[in-house]
């Protein structure tokens, strides 16, 4: 079979934003700096998509006194690499698990001989760390897009014409799994039919442009998910 499910990773393979804003507020602490994101705070900055583009948001919106005035991207991409640091070191204890019915999903496709790939804004690092400790590894997928592969992340389509590029497949032969508006806007833009299962962060957002929105993906039909890969014929 020469159709494939491409899958995001922060929010739908795993729930590990709440992981991700700990990290981000470790760093912080230990670059001695006084900003803290919570709950509240982090739910607007996902707006922005990247670690590095998020702090950079931060310091411009928000004032982000204790950034330096000049060397600031230099500055940026060491505090995202201490907090990358923080966060694989917390997914490694075993902080985060899949979602609900992701396992049972990657599996069933497997055998039903659909190829699997990865697009996604986090750093490559960030997605070893969560595959290996949830799934034994990355074998399951064929191609992982992550991090600065692309020069516009999400929710340009740049991610998922690469995921494409990569699979040599076109567009309506795939089923993106994304759980944020960001995420669903570049697969639609990218001309894949998305499936959306909501994440914690996310619930709240416009799937208005889904083919498909699944509260539990563990209480799934997966036949419902297969049949958009073959709309086009």
């Amino acid at each position: 079979m020469n159709k494939a499910i491409v899958f995001d990773v922060d929010g739908t393979l795993s729930e590990t934003e709440e992981t991700h804003r700990r990290a981000f507020n470790r760093a912080f602490e230990a670059a001695g700096l006084a900003w803290h994101w919570d709950s509240e705070l982090y739910d607007r900055l996902l707006a922005v998509t990247g670690g590095k583009e998020r702090i950079r948001y931060f310091i411009e919106s928000f004032g982000g006194q204790g950034a330096p005035a000049e060397g600031l991207d230099a500055y940026i991409r060491e505090l995202h690499a201490n907090k990358t640091r923080a966060y694989t070191s917390m997914v490694a204890s075993g902080e985060v698990e899949l979602r609900p019915g992701i396992r049972a999903l990657i599996d069933d496709a497997k055998a039903r001989g659909f190829r699997l790939a990865i697009a996604t804004t986090t750093t490559p690092a960030n997605v070893d760390a969560l595959l290996g400790v949830t799934l034994g590894g990355s074998g399951d997928f064929e191609v992982i897009c992550a991090g600065d592969s692309v020069a516009n992340k999400k929710p340009a389509p740049d991610v998922y014409d690469l995921a494409l590029e990569e699979l040599g497949l076109a567009a309506h032969r795939c089923v993106a799994i994304e759980d944020s508006r960001n995420g669903l806007l570049s697969a639609v833009a990218a001309g894949i039919p998305t499936v959306v299962t909501p994440g914690i962060y996310t619930a709240r957002h416009d799937f208005s442009e889904a083919a498909l929105v699944v509260d539990d993906l563990a209480a799934c039909d997966f036949e419902e998910i297969y049949r958009l890969t073959g709309q086009a014929g």
